[in-house]
């Protein structure tokens, strides 16, 4: 049975475009968690039905471009063309799970969707279906300055609440792409942020709308509060802040 495939450009091109479900594995080899890498090997040998491959970003920086690849590893689930899923620096309890969301797209996908073209990647805008990854540097234009509110999730890795709320998020982002931005930081990598709103605790859910924070609250939120807070944030009338007088010449 044939173990992860090693993607070049070209390679890749024809996974994103497949018919079969495909879990991508972004990575240089670095910050790789040894049981994951078992677990994402033996998941290849046990699934047939699934593509399984590695990637790495920095040999190619259009594919890394096209799925927002930082430093460290991350997983993304491919299928038609889509982003079903992604985990960064993934653990091996992340592979069954992913296996079962590639396993139920795949179901749910009439066979008339399993023929439409994709294009190459190269020439795929970014999507706007997903958390976008906010750091200390682009905090102010993407989220301050977005024009669309904003639900920033404050995490990190080590963070057990914080990966329970992820695929929540995930999913949202999708459901109320076009209204609402799904942000997310790394507390441990923009400390910055951290600072500047006092995050003690994490996962810290923060709602922005415009340049005004309106909701504030560490803890993680069950699906039907998410989505509340987001159609309460939708519907919330906030006046942007007057721009400060310029002093007299």
């Amino acid at each position: 049975m044939p173990d992860p495939i090693a993607l070049s450009a070209a390679t890749f091109d024809d996974v994103l475009r497949g018919k079969q479900p495909a879990l991508v594995l972004f990575s240089s080899g670095e910050g790789l968690r040894s049981e994951f890498s078992a677990a994402f090997k033996k998941a290849a040998n046990d699934h047939a039905d699934i593509v399984f491959a590695t990637i790495d970003p920095a040999s190619h920086p259009q594919a890394a471009a096209r799925f927002e690849v930082g430093s460290k590893p991350l997983l993304i689930g491919l299928f038609n063309g889509n982003e079903i899923l992604r985990r960064p620096r993934p653990w091996g309890a992340d592979v069954p799970l992913a296996i079962e969301m590639l396993q139920a797209a795949a179901k749910a996908v009439v066979p008339a969707e399993q023929e439409k073209v994709i294009p190459p990647v190269e020439n795929m805008p970014v999507p706007n279906n997903k958390p976008f990854i906010v750091t200390d540097a682009t905090f102010e234009a993407e989220v301050l300055n977005y024009e669309l509110p904003v639900l920033v999730d404050f995490w990190a890795e080590w963070c057990g609440p914080c990966r329970m709320v992820a695929p929540t998020l995930e999913k949202l982002a999708g459901e109320f792409a076009g209204k609402v931005r799904i942000a997310k930081v790394n507390v441990d990598e923009n400390p910055g942020l951290s600072q500047a709103f006092r995050i003690m605790s994490i996962p810290t859910i923060m709602l922005i709308k415009n340049r005004t924070i309106v909701f504030n609250q560490p803890g993680a939120l069950p699906e039907p509060a998410f989505r509340d807070i987001i159609q309460q944030l939708i519907a919330l009338d906030v006046p942007m802040p007057a721009a400060p007088e310029q002093p007299a010449q």
